[in-house]
């Protein structure tokens, strides 16, 4: 059963605005969860699959004629040698939510990502379940304490 995430609505409202898009977090916070739901209807790729890895990195040039954006990138840090060809198509086209992608809250993926796709990526922090989430409130608003 699928659980709504307060973040949905952030992600929808930054990927207007970007070719790109990076949700950072800790593992099995549920990015790729929230990803697959939101981008049903997006060709997913993971990079955790040994295979497909393999050939971002060695083929990177026809990575993106073999998987055509619109996609979803999971485990992005796994090949940072596609950010190069991001940046390239997202210059290309103007076309906004080009690319959806999960990755770790590394340093060197941070780092790599804002050098390399400056104004062109809407990045977030997806962090674990609040007990809002859990328990189903629509309301996601900060907490603010007794006044």
């Amino acid at each position: 059963m699928y659980i709504k995430r307060h973040i949905e609505d952030t992600i929808n409202r930054v990927s207007n605005m970007y070719s790109a898009l990076i949700v950072t977090g800790p593992r099995q916070v549920g990015k790729t969860t929230v990803l697959k739901h939101i981008c049903k209807d997006i060709q997913y790729i993971t990079l955790d699959d040994p295979g497909v890895m393999q050939y971002a990195k060695k083929e990177n040039g026809l990575f993106f004629k073999t998987y055509v954006p619109s996609v979803v990138l999971d485990e992005v840090q796994y090949s940072p040698e596609l950010f190069l060809y991001i940046k390239m198509i997202a210059d290309e086209t103007k076309r906004k939510r080009l690319f959806f992608m999960t990755g770790s809250q590394a340093f060197h993926l941070m780092k790599n990502v804002t050098e390399s796709l400056a104004g062109r990526i809407g990045i977030l922090q997806m962090l674990g379940m609040s007990l809002r989430e859990i328990s189903g409130r629509e309301d996601s608003a900060p907490f603010r304490g007794k006044q």
